[in-house]
């Protein structure tokens, strides 16, 4: 059965990353929301990401592989020391995203179950700001899966990332590998 569990109302925001400020972002995002359907889960949060619950999610006598990857904020990007990240995103549309990744992903490969959580918020060095666990009858898919699950997630879901670095202003990027940012505007108080 389809479930969506908001705890904050997400007013209508721009998305254009230009005029996003940091209190456009509180408000996009303010509380945990969760969707769970047809083996699919999935998850936005500003809790620590524990690994072991989100693999329990996808645990099933049926799996013979459980693949899970993990995505950590590192220190440093382009040479440049990284102070921290921050993650925003609109959770309705991000929510239903996610679903659509994963359940296009869980028939395509034959899946069990599926499971996609991204922190929101602040994310410090060395911490998860993703997890994805993928179960299947056997290894090959779980594999082929996760990674798939992945690239989509950083390629079409609702969530931005904005890297600070230590000494200057921080920088709002795509999700996605080595795209290049926009730098945060001179004028937000909390850049």
């Amino acid at each position: 059965m389809y479930g969506v569990h908001t705890y904050a109302s997400t007013p209508d925001v721009p998305v254009n990353l230009r005029s996003l400020t940091s209190s456009h972002a509180k408000n996009m995002d303010s509380q945990a929301t969760e969707t769970n359907e047809d083996g699919c889960y999935v998850g936005l949060t500003h809790d620590y990401l524990n690994v072991q619950n989100v693999m329990d999610r996808v645990r099933s006598p049926q799996a013979g592989a459980i693949v899970m990857f993990a995505g950590t904020t590192r220190d440093n990007f382009g040479g440049k020391p990284v102070k921290e990240l921050q993650y925003s995103a609109y959770n309705p549309l991000a929510l239903r995203t996610m679903l659509s990744i994963c359940k296009a992903i869980r028939i395509k490969h034959g899946l069990v179950s599926i499971a996609m959580v991204h922190r929101l918020g602040v994310v410090p060095i060395g911490e998860e700001s993703i997890l994805i666990a993928v179960s299947a009858p056997h290894r090959q898919a779980a594999w082929r899966a996760g990674e798939e699950a992945l690239e989509e997630c950083k390629e079409r879901v609702e969530v931005w990332k904005r890297e600070e670095f230590e000494g200057e202003n921080g920088v709002w990027r795509a999700n996605r590998d080595g795209a290049m940012g926009q730098k945060a505007l001179e004028d937000d108080p909390e850049s």
